[in-house]
């Protein structure tokens, strides 16, 4: 069986010619430089993921701590504080609850974001849980917070800002993201913590209770071992095809050659 390199055609094919072999070089090295670099940025995404996660779960499984005060606010960030078990108290404020439209495993419903005084005259916006669409009146009137000096405990979540689609429509009262400098705004609070709290489940209460809290879902995707192996893997083939071209070129010539 003959080795000759052919065309597509089945024809013999001729050598190539320098500026061929530059022009498939030059691709060959952009293709490899290109995947090692997507999988060298996937190794440090699939670092920081596995600490991100272990960050979070250490953050959510500790012991509640007290929220952060007005004197730490400027300094809270989603890295140094998103998903801290804290601890507040204080009174509901009533009459400036907000529903913040979701899809939960318990079907679609609301968020019921409720503002807290505290006892330093600070504002936090609690999420005392979920509720579904017929717990609240076709107006939106939901039944008031219990009144009275309560204690909370939940986890610290940085605002949300609006999206595009759907979009918050203050004037409307209509609400797809907790954002809370928006929310504080349109029912008129100074004063307002920049994060919210996801409220726990309160001790005895019952299941069939709402809001219901401890409802915040804590995953993280992780497919970034996934992706740098798909990178190299490309990459390791354009080595293959570059060593493939090299020998048929190598086996060309050397047929050709005078003997």
């Amino acid at each position: 069986m003959s080795d000759t390199p052919t065309s597509f055609d089945g024809s013999e094919r001729n050598v190539r010619g320098p500026l061929a072999l530059a022009l498939l070089a030059l691709l060959g090295i952009v293709l490899f430089s290109g995947f090692v670099a997507l999988g060298t940025w996937q190794v440090q995404r699939l670092a920081w993921k596995t600490a991100l996660i272990a960050r979070t779960n250490e953050r959510v499984h500790a012991s509640p701590v007290p929220a952060p005060g007005p004197e730490d606010w400027v300094g809270i960030t989603a890295a140094n504080a998103e998903y801290r078990h804290v601890q507040l108290s204080g009174t509901w404020i009533a009459g400036r609850q907000t529903r913040v439209w979701t899809a939960t495993e318990a079907g679609g419903g609301y968020w019921i974001l409720t503002p807290m005084r505290l006892d330093d005259g600070s504002v936090v916006m609690v999420n005392r849980g979920f509720a579904p669409d017929g717990w609240c009146d076709f107006k939106g009137h939901c039944p008031a917070a219990p009144a009275g000096e309560v204690k909370v405990t939940g986890l610290l979540r940085i605002s949300e800002p609006s999206g595009l689609v759907p979009r918050n429509d203050p004037a409307a009262d209509s609400w797809y993201t907790r954002d809370v400098t928006a929310i504080a705004k349109a029912r008129g609070l100074a004063d307002v913590a920049p994060y919210f709290v996801d409220a726990d489940v309160p001790s005895g209460s019952a299941a069939s209770a709402w809001p219901r809290g401890g409802m915040t879902v804590v995953q993280f995707p992780n497919h970034h071992l996934n992706y740098l192996i798909t990178w190299y893997l490309l990459a390791l083939m354009v080595l293959g095809a570059a060593a493939y071209v090299a020998r048929d070129e190598y086996r060309l010539r050397k047929r050709l050659q005078p003997r």
